[in-house]
């Protein structure tokens, strides 16, 4: 084996180890910040609410939030359900479909996931600002080509 191929190795496996540590983090804190929301909220129910949010007052279908995260219609259906019954998001009519329902936060949800969403922002800019412009960038980067790689 070259010294180049063993290089390689080492560092992917490097970056393995990071990324693992990173998803590690990441699942811990999306639990934290689902607690925010929501003391009875757990981490798929924040996933879900993060989907459900950028669509602010028109709302969302049910399988778009499933096919924006990955998940089947019957997991994503439960956690849907999860939110309701917590007074998150409520089901509204569809304007261009009669037939169709759309997904919407509450005001108590849309309330409680901005309060999160500000605290997680200044949480995360106290971090990231010990980092230079130049290391910024660079993270940003790459982590935009990973996700286009991922994808």
């Amino acid at each position: 084996m070259s010294m180049q191929v063993e290089r390689s190795e080492v560092l992917v496996a490097a970056v393995e180890q990071e990324m693992s540590a990173l998803f590690r983090r990441s699942r811990s804190a999306s639990l934290r910040l689902a607690r925010r929301v929501h003391p009875d909220m757990d981490a798929a129910g924040y996933a879900l609410i993060s989907q459900i949010e950028p669509a602010a007052g028109a709302g969302v279908r049910a399988s778009d939030v499933a096919q924006m995260l990955g998940l089947d219609k019957s997991t994503v259906s439960r956690g849907i359900t999860q939110l309701e019954n917590l007074g998150l998001i409520e089901r509204v009519g569809d304007p261009d479909d009669g037939r169709a329902r759309l997904l919407r936060l509450t005001a108590v949800g849309a309330e409680r996931y901005e309060a999160m969403r500000t605290q997680r922002q200044t949480e995360f800019r106290a971090i990231l600002d010990r980092w230079n412009p130049t290391d910024l960038a660079d993270l940003g980067r790459l982590l935009a080509r990973l996700n286009e790689d991922l994808g």
